[in-house]
């Protein structure tokens, strides 16, 4: 079937009329411009320039010029008739030694932004925290210290000042199993520490930062909605043995219900702590009510399934970090990754639909009703633009397809689902794997910065305008 014939068909799978269709990018990959406009320097900033932690030692000084471009960019989301924008603000672009003073030049690239978006029909969702970091707060102790937690609090509060008249969704922390356990216990991602038991302190004050600045932003607006925002995977077992029954447990724990039984139940669940070793104290009188107040929506970000095992041996994931690390897996480090047979996607990743039904299914089950959204779901393949400047990716397509399928399936089976972004919108700096995996719906010419939208791009828009699936996924 054609993108052409697909883009004329009535839909056979109907989404609701207000179901969310948008994408979804953040600042460090995509802004560039690190040293414009009074920007201070985040704990990325430095990592990229340290030998070792990037491959071909690639940095986003420039990333996709997205700071320069933005207009541009926000006409072609218009052109692919997206409804909704995801994006974060950039902590050291707004506040740059992340404390004092507010940096009226960065925040007014945000005001602009959320100007440009409204005036094409496309809503704001803002997430204030992708992992970037003030080096200034980092230097003071980072994320395993208290204090940043309280920090992060007045920083969002500055934010929601000034968009909040115009911006309506919001998320906090994006992923703070990637923020404190990469990031402080495997070191694959900046800051690049080796430290598991500052890494679990991390976790808990990332944590204690959403519920601050959930207050903060309350205290300011009640017509506000604000969302935890998790990345979850489904879990399953090599064998049937005792032990791999265990390591699902243990992954399962630290993954997934470490944050979400936080966020929803106002607890950590017993067996993880214990899996920890305990929590040394850090726990304060009122955290877990901090953390836990009531969420107006829960942002997920889905992209694969693991497959674990407790005892050694097995077939190796394709999986691996693309630098020298640690285990992110504190408390857990003897579990092994296996392949599970299926599919991969280039970052190794294994390809799994039925995972997002599980897990939608499994919080619809097991925790309080709230309203959810799919913030991140999506693909890297190796794209080639062809002999017909198209590029053909037919792979990311399918792996959308199935996925949305999904979440109608879910909405079909009383999950609140309301809204699903893709990820990413455009190729952009992928972390410690520099420019060499590309997510995007677009791809960028990163020699030109030239944007042209692939046909997963043009399938997507004809997806959006129909408001729905056509026929079986062929």
């Amino acid at each position: 079937m054609t993108t052409q014939e697909t883009q004329i068909q009535t839909p056979d799978l109907v989404f609701p009329t207000d179901f969310v269709w948008g994408a979804a990018t953040s600042a460090y990959q995509i802004e560039g411009a690190v040293s414009e406009d009074g920007r201070g320097r985040s704990i990325w900033d430095t990592f990229v320039k340290q030998p070792g932690r990037v491959v071909n030692g690639e940095h986003a000084d420039v990333a996709i010029d997205h700071y320069h471009r933005y207009r541009d960019d926000v006409r072609m989301m218009a052109d692919l008739g997206l409804g909704a924008y995801r994006f974060s603000v950039s902590w050291p672009r707004v506040q740059p030694d992340g404390s004092g003073p507010i940096n009226a030049k960065g925040l007014d690239f945000y005001s602009r932004l959320v100007d440009e978006l409204l005036s094409r029909g496309i809503d704001p969702w803002v997430t204030l925290y992708h992992w970037d970091l003030p080096q200034a707060l980092e230097d003071a102790g980072g994320w395993p210290s208290r204090d940043t937690s309280k920090r992060f609090a007045d920083y969002a509060a500055a934010v929601h000042e000034a968009l909040g008249d115009r911006v309506r969704n919001w998320s906090t922390v994006n992923e703070p199993w990637c923020a404190a356990f990469l990031g402080y216990a495997s070191g694959e991602h900046a800051p690049g520490r080796r430290d598991p038991a500052e890494s679990v302190r991390a976790a808990h004050h990332l944590l204690l930062a959403h519920g601050l600045a959930t207050s903060a932003m309350r205290a300011q607006r009640t017509d506000t909605r604000i969302g935890g925002c998790v990345n979850l995977y489904a879990i399953s077992p090599q064998t049937d043995s005792d032990a791999d029954a265990d390591a699902v447990r243990r992954i399962d724990g630290l993954q997934n219900r470490f944050f979400l039984d936080a966020l929803l139940k106002g607890e950590y669940p017993a067996d993880v702590l214990e899996d920890l070793g305990g929590t040394s104290g850090f726990i304060q009188d009122g955290d877990m009510e901090a953390i836990s107040a009531p969420l107006d929506i829960l942002l997920i970000n889905y992209y694969s399934r693991f497959t674990v095992s407790g005892t050694p041996g097995g077939a190796a994931s394709a999986a691996a970090a693309p630098t020298d690390t640690g285990s992110p897996w504190v408390g857990s480090e003897h579990v092994s990754f296996v392949e599970g047979g299926r599919p991969v996607t280039a970052m190794g990743w294994e390809i799994d639909d039925t995972g997002l039904h599980e897990i939608l299914m499994r919080l619809a089950r097991e925790y309080p009703r709230i309203p959810l959204i799919i913030s991140e779901n999506g693909a890297a393949f190796d794209d080639v633009v062809g002999a017909d400047g198209v590029v053909h990716d037919r792979d990311r397509l399918d792996y959308i397809d199935a996925h949305l399928r999904i979440c109608h399936a879910a909405i079909e089976a009383g999950v609140p689902l309301e809204g699903y972004f893709a990820w990413s919108l455009m190729d952009n700096f992928e972390w410690a794997w520099g420019y060499g995996k590309r997510f995007g719906l677009v791809h960028v010419d990163y020699e030109t910065q030239l944007r042209v939208p692939k046909e997963s791009a043009l399938w997507y828009a004809g997806t959006i305008r129909r408001g729905g699936l056509s026929g079986p996924a062929e």
